[in-house]
Parts: C-alpha cells; sequence; structure tokens
C-alpha cells in the first residue's frame, strides 16, 4: 500500500490536531477541492487556494506540504500518503484511481460525500451514547458523595444512642470509610481498569476479543453489527465505483468496518477472490452478514452492477441504524431512571433507617 511504502523510506511527520482536522476538516476540504477541479482549476492551483482559505493552523502545514510535493512532480495521492494520520488507506487509494481514471473531480466529489454521510452517522451514535454516559456519570459522582460525605455526619446525629444501626446503614458506613481512608486507591483502579483496557485493546487478540463481545451483547451487539454492515457496503461501492482493483478494496475495507471480526473475515475472502469465486459466495457462511447483504450483494455479480447494490445496501442500513438509535435511546431513558433511582434511593434509605429506629431506641 502506499502508505507503507512511504513509511518504509522514512519518518512521516507528524500533525498536532490530525483527529480533529479528519473529523471537520477533511470532508470540506475534499468536497472544496472537487468543486475547483470541476472548475476547470489545475491542482496546484487549487491546492494554494485551499492553503489561502484554510482556518486551521494545524492543517495550512499540510496543505502546504501536499502542495510542495505535487509541484515537484508527485501524483496527488503519493502525497496524501506523507499525513497518514489524515489521509487513510480508502481515502488515498480512491484518490489514485481517479488519478489514474483523469476522473478526480468527480472522485472528491464522492469522497467527500461518502466523508459526511460517515460523519453523520458517527454523531448520530455518538450523541445517542452522550446523554447516558452523563447521567450514569454524574448518579456515580452523586452516589459518591453521599456515600463519603453526608452518610457519615447524618449518621452521627444517632451514634449516641448506643445502639446498633441497622445492617444497610452500617454497610454503607463501613464503605464510606474504606472511602474516605483509600479514595486514592479506589482513582488508582479506575485508572488502571481504564487503561488496561486500551493496552489490551491496543493488542490483537484483545481488539479482536473485543469486538466480537460487542456483537454478541444483546440488542447493542445488533447496532454494532449494522453499523459495520453499513460501513462496509458504502466503502466498498465507493471504491469499487472508483475502479480499485477488488482485492485491494477488500483489504481496504477490512480496516475500516470498525469491527475487527467483521474485517478480519473480508480479508480472510480475498483468498476465495483469488480462487475465482463471487464475493458472496465467501460471505455467505458468516453469520455477522445478513442475508440480504448477500443477496444483494449476489444479484450485483450476476448482474454487473455491483456499486449500485452496495449503494442501496449501504444506505437502508444507515436508515436501519438510524431507527435503532432512536429506539434504543427511547427505552435506555427509563431505564437510567429506574437505575438512578434504585442507586441514590438505596443511599437515602440507609440515612433515613436509624430514625425509623429511633422509637425502639428511645423507648
Amino acid at each position: 500500500m502506499a502508505t507503507k511504502k512511504i513509511r518504509a523510506k522514512g519518518a512521516l511527520p507528524i500533525v498536532r490536531g490530525a483527529r480533529k482536522i479528519r473529523l471537520k476538516e477533511l470532508s470540506v476540504f475534499t468536497r472544496q477541492m472537487s468543486a475547483m477541479l470541476a472548475a476547470g482549476m489545475p491542482l496546484v492551483q487549487t491546492l494554494i487556494a485551499m492553503e489561502e482559505q484554510t482556518d486551521d493552523k494545524n492543517f495550512k502545514p499540510v496543505i502546504i506540504g501536499i502542495r510542495t510535493r505535487v509541484e515537484g512532480g508527485a501524483m496527488y495521492s503519493e502525497s496524501l500518503a506523507f499525513y497518514p494520520s489524515i489521509f487513510d488507506e480508502l481515502y488515498i487509494s480512491m484518490m489514485r484511481a481517479g488519478e489514474v481514471g483523469g476522473i478526480l473531480p468527480d472522485t472528491c466529489a464522492r469522497v467527500a460525500s461518502f466523508l459526511e454521510a460517515s460523519n453523520r452517522l458517527r454523531a448520530k451514535v455518538k450523541s445517542a451514547m452522550m446523554y447516558p454516559s452523563v447521567v450514569i456519570v454524574v448518579a456515580m459522582l452523586l452516589t459518591t458523595a453521599l456515600i463519603m460525605f453526608i452518610l457519615p455526619v447524618f449518621v452521627a446525629m444517632f451514634s449516641d444512642f448506643g445502639a446498633d444501626l441497622p445492617g444497610l446503614t452500617a454497610a454503607l458506613l463501613d464503605f464510606s470509610g474504606l472511602l474516605n481512608k483509600y479514595w486514592y486507591i479506589a482513582i488508582a483502579l479506575v485508572a488502571g481498569s481504564i487503561y488496561a483496557y486500551k493496552r489490551y485493546y491496543k493488542t490483537d487478540r484483545g481488539q479482536y476479543r473485543i469486538d466480537e463481545l460487542k456483537l454478541k451483547i444483546p440488542g447493542l451487539g445488533e447496532l454494532a453489527t449494522k453499523i459495520a454492515v453499513s460501513r462496509f457496503a458504502s466503502t466498498f461501492a465507493q471504491l469499487m465505483h472508483s475502479g480499485v482493483a477488488i482485492i485491494e478494496s477488500l483489504e481496504i475495507v477490512g480496516l475500516a468496518t470498525g469491527n475487527r471480526v467483521i474485517g478480519d473475515s473480508l480479508l480472510a475472502a480475498r483468498k476465495t477472490i483469488e480462487e475465482g469465486e463471487p464475493l458472496s459466495k465467501a460471505l455467505e457462511p458468516n453469520k455477522y452478514y445478513p442475508r440480504m447483504l448477500v443477496h444483494m450483494l449476489s444479484a450485483g455479480e450476476k448482474t454487473g452492477q455491483v456499486e449500485e447494490m452496495m449503494d442501496k445496501v449501504a444506505e437502508f442500513y444507515d436508515n436501519e441504524v438510524e431507527t435503532m438509535v432512536a429506539g434504543i435511546t427511547s427505552l435506555i431513558e427509563p431505564l437510567l431512571m429506574v437505575f438512578v433511582g434504585a442507586i441514590i434511593g438505596t443511599v437515602v434509605v440507609a440515612m433515613f433507617l436509624p430514625i425509623f429506629k429511633m422509637s425502639e431506641i428511645v423507648m
């Protein structure tokens, strides 16, 4: 692949804010490149115009670097490959195919549409997960504050009576003492767990196991599958539209699905393709690929309309993801209320149990 070849020649530039550039700037940059190239502007002049109008101080040096290499005789796609943290293999491969086929403006427009759709899907999922995450964090912080600071003060008012505290109150009071005494250990355990998870996920085995687990979680597993299938269909369609060879397309798509299990199955499918079998036959035995996807792909292979069929599959599963995210969000809200109410209610009951027992103590 282009990036691997360039990396072998020497160190690649480090781009500050690369993730922000990729999420917020790349689709705009690609769309504007498409408009200028379609209007007949030469590539170098287009890059100069993009360099002058960008407001991102981190992205401007990248555009300058690309323009400098193009002026030096390098292909546009080769120049992009020097910045793999911004332009991934999918982007570079499509641009290379557009250059070779003489349809770079059309390719830029197609990639821009693809990036915009991907960003919309990512934003919908992120927005749906933001609410429950915030509620759970706030509930945990509030519960911890009640146990550590409020419960001991509240219970101290009844300690002079000399009677035993109710079991629930005593248990939470003991837990409060442990938190107050060893709070730094609790923080270290939480931070250590997050760090260990990230380290484990970076390993091949860890990433595969975790992604496999994501696909098996009731409800959420179906959502993760549909997201991965949507990414596969849309990415594969864009690569085929751009004229990228199917073997190379599968390697790129395997890295773009966002799930290691589904990605590895696509990489394994290359062997079946090399033996002369259609892609639909390679995917059919895999339980994670919906039957509709396999049938649509098979129909596309028979009629020579794989790209069009995959576009339709991507559109269908984008709508499915949107509908499912809305359904999960509406279901999560009442469950969160019950969850938060149960936790905080348990602490409140523990604080008031001594009051209910006061009459017995006084008598």
